[in-house]
């Protein structure tokens, strides 16, 4: 007779599961290093990013404004200079994987979990995860939220209060409910400050003189 999946297993099959007391043990490690980093001295740079370390599966050189909050912080692995600014909600039921230098405004969602549409089944406590990641090099503005099993490219820009419900591709500027590319981003844009203001000329040689196009 084949062995039946735990709940564990399930779950990270992207299965349907429901959250038993094994699962709630694995939240219970993740809710203790939350406590500790959403009521440390905000001032402690040092000490939010060991902890930060601490709660991610995989960072490097990774930091979080707190209040931050996930579900099991080990299945959310994120590439170099990550930032979250506050208030950033990550529901890592299934892995959030996000590249190098991606920054995200304050109030950003991502849910890799979900629930069934009809009653009858939602109501029977089983529910989803469905995996999200996210590129290198994206921005994600305030108040956005990235819905289970989304995939942003490369080189992205994701406008603030958008909800990504599809696939975002490499090297372009979305927005919106739902979200949807407006354009591509292109060599014209790398001066650009805001709406039609360049950088100016201090920064701009700084910056040329700093990093390679």
């Amino acid at each position: 007779m084949e062995k039946k999946m735990t709940m564990r297993e399930r779950r990270d099959a992207g299965l349907a599961y429901i959250s038993d007391e094994s699962i709630f043990e694995e939240q219970l490690v993740c809710r203790k290093l939350l406590q500790k980093l959403n009521f440390m001295d905000r001032a402690d740079f040092d000490g939010i990013g060991a902890v930060v370390k601490e709660l991610f599966g995989k960072s490097e050189g990774a930091f979080v404004n707190p209040p931050f909050y996930c579900d099991y912080g080990s299945h959310i692995e994120v590439g170099k200079n990550f930032f979250a600014n506050y208030n950033c909600t990550i529901l890592d039921v299934a892995k959030v994987k996000i590249g190098d230098n991606c920054q995200m405004a304050p109030n950003v969602a991502i849910y890799t979990a979900g629930h069934p549409v009809h009653p009858v089944s939602r109501n029977s406590a089983y529910e989803y995860g469905k995996e999200v990641t996210i590129g290198d090099n994206v921005w994600i503005g305030g108040n956005s939220v990235i819905c289970a099993g989304v995939h942003i490219g490369d080189n992205v820009v994701i406008g603030a209060g958008s909800v990504v419900t599809k696939d975002i591709p490499d090297w372009c500027i979305a927005a919106g409910n739902p979200c949807k590319v407006i354009r591509k981003i292109t060599d014209d844009d790398k001066r650009k400050l805001f709406h039609g203001e360049e950088i100016d000329d201090e920064a701009w040689a700084d910056i040329v003189g700093r990093m390679k196009f």
